[in-house]
């Protein structure tokens, strides 16, 4: 049976498709921007016609509110658990149907292939087949390898505005593993904005961190303001022959790469290619992905392994804290007990620039932040608030990075970091910092 024989045979409507889900299911709705579509909204309806119950939903980095969300009863009838979630999946939690299931992002493939209750049916967009069988992933491909090798049921639905993203392994589904197909409506691919223009904190931080990156380096950037200023910065600078090899692709790096500062020339592994586990960010972006060889998408227990990271020479690690206790611990997952997003890959980043020979990771945030009523707060405590995350450990953190300075915190005892965290920190808050560290017995002063 040739292809597009097969194709025909196995096309159906998203109406038909979700029929295949009953109660008691657990489904995957696929990753980011290429989570389940049309299929979503077809089946909220057929939760509704049939009173299906207790359906369990895999996803994350939800992009829209999935219709599912909404169905009557929500509470009592599906369950959302999120590998990583967005603002959205965020106040989903406080209607009581949303989850987070903790987890280093590096170790969801072999979760799912080895741990996980395998899906009973698996549905996500992907890109139109090509002439050889293949649905491309999009920029999604993650872990949707693992997912599709356990699920006991899979549907695509099509978007021909998916981008056509080239990898070398895991980046696409033939359609003989594939049960049902749905020609979706074609929505136009989610964009995800860069947080607004930089502050002048954001460019502070960002100037600090790139007069530490080599020519040659090997970049990793998380998502948000800072590490985009940073991106900013390098395109405007004189710095050349740089390498990526991230887990999310964001616009920083297309801005880079078209100022000419990426050839990737210098990398141990994947000599001259852009590899990353996912990406997404605005239209520059997802045109950018399209059939581009020069971008690699595999699977994250690739790009996020500590022992592939630190393999690769001079590598630069750049995320985003929401506190640093004056230990060192940096929690970048919530703020108190209120979630916020998750581990992702930010442990596996630090750990494995740390091992890079020549390499460094930066943990950076502003010194402080407004609250909704006008009052100053430090990102810098004492101690983290009581049900904050602890994202990195105190012993794994390498450069810590605010408006008023960068300090290597490795390998210090508490009172030489305690005086170096203290110092950039907020002046209006250090005196404050300093007699609680005194009350914590890691206050030596030795600047005196």
């Amino acid at each position: 049976m040739g292809f597009e024989q097969e194709y025909s045979k196995k096309l159906i409507s998203a109406e038909e498709a979700v029929k295949v889900v009953k109660t008691g299911d657990w489904i995957d709705y696929g990753w980011c921007v290429s989570t389940a579509y049309d299929l979503d909204k077809a089946l909220a309806k057929h939760v509704e016609e049939q009173q299906l119950e207790d359906l369990k939903f895999r996803g994350g980095i939800c992009m829209w509110r999935p219709a599912v969300f909404d169905v009557t009863d929500a509470g009592r009838r599906i369950t959302w658990n999120s590998w990583h979630m967005s603002g959205i999946e965020r106040k989903a939690i406080n209607e009581g149907i949303a989850y987070y299931s903790p987890i280093r992002y590096s170790e969801l493939p072999r979760y799912v292939r080895e741990n996980a209750v395998p899906a009973d049916v698996a549905m996500f967009q992907v890109a139109p087949m090509d002439e050889h069988g293949y649905f491309n992933f999009g920029p999604s491909a993650s872990h949707m390898m693992a997912v599709c090798e356990t699920a006991k049921c899979i549907i695509v639905e099509v978007n021909e505005n998916i981008p056509r993203c080239l990898g070398g392994f895991e980046e696409s589904i033939h359609i003989s593993k594939v049960d049902y197909i749905v020609q979706g409506s074609n929505p136009s691919i989610a964009e995800l904005g860069g947080g607004g223009a930089a502050t002048e904190v954001d460019k502070a931080v960002a100037k600090l961190i790139v007069e530490e990156i080599p020519n040659g380096a090997c970049l990793q950037l998380g998502i948000g303001g800072m590490p985009n200023a940073v991106g900013s910065l390098i395109a405007e600078s004189d710095l050349k022959d740089l390498g990526v090899h991230t887990e999310m692709y964001v616009d920083a790096f297309v801005d880079i790469a078209k100022a000419g500062k990426i050839t990737g020339a210098h990398k141990n592994l994947d000599r001259f290619r852009q590899t990353y586990a996912f990406a997404a960010g605005t239209k520059k972006l997802y045109d950018y992905v399209n059939n581009n060889p020069e971008c690699m998408s595999v699977p994250v227990d690739y790009t996020n392994d500590v022992r592939t990271i630190s393999a690769l020479d001079n590598f630069m690690s750049i995320n985003n804290a929401v506190d640093v206790d004056l230990f060192g611990q940096v929690n970048s997952e919530s703020a108190g007990i209120r979630h916020i997003s998750g581990a992702g890959g930010q442990l596996d980043f630090v750990l494995g620039a740390y091992l890079s020979k020549g390499g460094k990771s930066f943990i950076c945030c502003s010194s402080t932040f407004k609250t909704k009523d006008g009052q100053l707060k430090s990102r810098i405590l004492p101690t983290l608030n009581q049900g904050s995350i602890v994202t990195d450990t105190r012993a794994n953190i390498h450069y810590l990075v605010t408006e008023y300075g960068k300090v290597n915190l490795k390998g210090l005892s508490t009172w030489e970091r305690a005086e170096a965290i203290i110092s950039v920190a907020h002046p209006e808050f250090r005196d404050e910092l300093i007699k609680e560290a005194e009350k914590m017995h890691i206050w030596r002063r030795s600047n005196k």
